[in-house]
């Protein structure tokens, strides 16, 4: 089986050695690198092309944020977790929006972490509680609905909501009794109807757009 391979992205040496001893623990990551800022995470990811990139938000010549829409535009497969000290509603969505596929607080168990890894690897999402909560709250907030959002059958915007709320293809089908095809099938459809790549921007996207 062939490992998962990270490349680490942080400012501070000791976070990068803690995290390369943290995924260490497990038989299906491989750290292939690590970079001390924006720049240069994008200089070794030409070299490397990781699967995953754990990415710091703060941090001098580059930062985060924007090293992830550099990255993401130029390598679209490797895959973000944004991983920060910083619960900030603008870090997050601007993060989300720039292709990042998870947000993650660097108060997260070490099992949660690597967990993550596995599920986004595999295509999945993976929010925390304290992260999906803003998200959600910001939903709640927000009064207006742009015309995309009209475009999307009944059951196509249920289906976006619970995405917004965190939940898996898997939690979506128990919810509303239909099979998890099904599930991955609407998905398929919101993506295109909106313009959207993958799931997480659903989330970002419904959150700014739509409102009950």
């Amino acid at each position: 089986m062939n490992k998962i391979s990270v490349m680490i992205v942080d400012d501070q040496p000791i976070v990068r050695d803690g995290l390369e001893l943290i995924l260490s623990l497990s038989d299906e990551i491989e750290v292939l690198c690590a970079a001390s800022n924006g720049e240069e995470a994008v200089e070794l990811c030409e070299k490397h092309q990781p699967d995953i990139i754990l990415m710091d938000i703060r941090m001098p010549v580059m930062d985060g944020v924007k090293a992830t829409k550099v990255i993401k535009e130029r390598y679209p497969k490797v895959k973000i977790i944004v991983f920060t000290t910083f619960n900030d509603d603008n870090f997050i969505f601007e993060a989300l929006k720039n292709g990042a596929s998870s947000y993650l607080l660097k108060d997260v168990e070490s099992e949660e972490l690597i967990n993550t890894i596995r599920i986004i690897h595999l295509g999945g999402t993976m929010l925390q509680n304290s992260v999906a909560a803003r998200l959600v709250n910001k939903m709640n907030e927000l009064s207006e609905q742009k015309s995309s959002i009209d475009n999307l059958t009944q059951r196509e915007r249920e289906i976006s909501k619970l995405v917004a709320e965190g939940l898996s293809n898997k939690e979506i089908a128990s919810k509303l009794f239909i099979t998890e095809g099904t599930v991955k099938n609407h998905i398929s459809s919101i993506l295109s109807k909106l313009g959207l790549s993958h799931r997480t921007q659903i989330a970002l996207y419904i959150i700014e757009n739509y409102h009950d």
